[in-house]
């Protein structure tokens, strides 16, 4: 009879040898909330000491040469009142834009294409140009600088330096 008893006490040693012991799985969650918050440095310290570095006036930035390349093309075709807005950290979509005249429709859209050829001669590739056909307000992406060219009435009713607040509002 001691046998028996001896084999059924083997049994058993085996089933729990191949069951692997469970880990409780709430307990690091209960530790995690139970961590004190004090500890932590606040979050305006933090900012707060990065935005001195990043928040200084900055000088008048030099002219990229793009913008210089597109000022003189502008100014060889005569365009007048020539205004260019910096919207580097005020726009993501350029760094500066060129708001210029000319004297007609059929002025505006040679300066357009004048704008676009030289460009293109210059390295940038070919830039679209919207609102060539009509004339009244021609704009020329030039990816960093976007050049906006009126005739003097439309420039005077969308008043686009009013918006960036440039100059004086009418």
């Amino acid at each position: 009879m001691k046998k028996p008893a001896q084999k059924s006490a083997q049994k058993p040693a085996k089933k729990l040898a191949k069951k692997p012991a469970k880990k409780p799985t709430r307990a690091p969650a209960k530790r995690a909330a139970q961590k004190p918050v004090t500890t932590q440095k606040p979050v305006t310290k933090r900012l707060a000491a990065k935005k001195p570095a990043a928040a200084p006036a900055k000088a008048p930035a030099e002219q990229s040469d793009l913008l210089r390349r597109i000022l003189v093309s502008l100014d060889d075709d005569k365009a007048e009142n020539i205004v260019t807005i910096d919207l580097e950290g005020r726009s993501a979509l350029c760094d500066a834009a060129v708001i210029a005249s000319g004297r007609s429709s059929r002025h505006v859209g040679a300066m357009a294409d004048h704008l676009a050829r030289k460009l293109k001669e210059g390295g940038y590739g070919t830039r679209p140009i919207t609102g060539q056909g009509q004339g009244d307000w021609v704009l020329v992406d030039a990816g960093d600088v976007i050049v906006h060219l009126f005739r003097p009435e439309v420039r005077e009713y969308y008043d686009l330096e009013g918006m960036w607040s440039v100059g004086t509002r009418k």
